[in-house]
């Protein structure tokens, strides 16, 4: 939403992301093989040879890329990934070829966030296999996912639809997907993702906040609104949904219902800084100042910066004549934000209230300055608008 990051997606994106690569992981996790007897390679994916055995085996047999390999995967398989990657990369120098080293590798430095290398080794994978095999699947996903940790999400949405159109029915790689098109900006393939869901009668709270971002980011508040509502009726607990509707509603000046939501978050997630903020901030618009005033100083020892949280504390001080707390307060934000013009007219105001003309003067050129600022810019950019319009108007040929 267009409010700097209040809603916060990542956790949620994150857990999803996980769970999918996890899944995916173990299926695709191969046991490396060679020409051996049939014995010895249960044997060894039955742990029965141990570490030290596999240690003592590939030092007796230095060429043999199979118990580096082998040892690879019974680290990664213990969680000790950068174990796993020396001894995956030793025996890639042996024998690069060794069927279902390169795969393991690449999972061993995606799960242990090396997603460039990762990329590169799923990718040179994808190049062999056939267009519709389970395995390019897996690596679709693999590859998306890799693109997404270092936050290439555009690079990310057509592996990830790539993987989509060939499992139609997984929800959770749906909902990925769609995450991917929201953090890149690609607004109308949330909208697609979406549609895609509500064909297979799929209800999802957080499919709802998705298409709510979405239609948001395009201006559609009414659409953006109509959303979140489905999302608090589809799951009243799920986190952010209350607190999204809540700030559509605070947007349009709807206090009191905005307020409400608020409320409704905060029972799910009390110590929600971001809902106790704006419900403090609805509070004071609907006067009842008292209410508001607890509430930001606990946002305030969350987040001793929170420039909102200082100018509405500082309003609540200054209507309650606290003016020394309110000064402070004010002053605080002005550090902050000099280029808030609320900033300065309140400051303004409290400097006049205390006699302080000198002052109050001074905070009320700078907000007119920065308002001229503004002014004069918007009139730039009309201009410059205007001029290209007559450009465009006098290149058209008459009918």
């Amino acid at each position: 939403m267009r409010r700097g990051g209040v809603l916060n997606y990542r956790l949620a994106i994150c857990l999803v992301l996980a769970i999918t690569v996890l899944s995916l992981a173990l299926n695709a996790q191969q046991t490396p093989t060679q020409t051996t007897s049939q014995s010895q390679l249960d044997q060894q994916e039955n742990g029965t040879e141990s570490e030290n055995a596999l240690i003592a085996s590939s030092k007796a047999h230095p060429t043999d890329p199979l118990p580096l390999a082998q040892l690879g995967l019974l680290e990664a398989r213990q969680g000790h990934l950068t174990q796993a990657i020396v001894f995956y990369r030793r025996a890639m120098v042996i024998k690069p070829n060794l069927p279902g080293l390169r795969l393991n590798l690449g999972l061993a430095l995606f799960k242990d966030g090396q997603y460039k290398e990762a990329i590169q080794i799923f990718t040179s994978l994808l190049k062999s296999q056939p267009p519709s095999s389970p395995e390019k699947q897996r690596l679709d996903v693999l590859v998306g996912m890799s693109h997404y940790g270092l936050g290439e999400y555009a690079a990310a949405v057509p592996y990830l639809k790539q993987a989509a159109d060939h499992d139609a029915q997984n929800l959770p790689l749906l909902l990925t997907l769609a995450h991917s098109c929201l953090l890149s900006k690609q607004y109308p393939c949330v909208l697609d993702v979406y549609h895609r869901m509500i064909a297979q009668n799929a209800e999802s709270a957080e499919a709802d906040m998705l298409v709510g971002e979405a239609l948001d980011e395009m201006k559609d508040t009414n659409g953006a609104t109509r959303e979140f509502r489905a999302a608090v009726q589809a799951n009243p607990k799920e986190p952010n949904a209350h607190f999204g509707l809540g700030y559509l509603l605070w947007t349009q000046l709807q206090f009191q219902e905005a307020s409400q939501e608020f409320q409704a978050e905060l029972e799910n997630t009390p110590d929600y800084s971001k809902a106790m903020l704006y419900l403090a901030d609805s509070y004071i618009k609907l006067n009842r100042n008292d209410d508001a005033r607890p509430l930001l100083e606990k946002v305030l020892a969350i987040e001793p910066t929170n420039s909102m949280g200082l100018l509405d504390l500082g309003i609540v001080y200054a209507e309650a004549d606290r003016k020394e707390d309110a000064l402070r307060e004010f002053k605080a934000v002005a550090a902050l934000t000099p280029d808030d013009v609320n900033v300065h007219m309140w400051l303004g105001r409290l400097y006049r209230s205390t006699g302080n003309s000198s002052a109050a003067k001074m905070e009320f050129d700078k907000a007119k300055s920065l308002n001229r600022t503004a002014h004069d810019a918007l009139i730039t950019v009309m201009s410059n608008a205007s001029e290209k319009d007559k450009v465009s108007s006098s290149q058209t040929p008459a009918n």
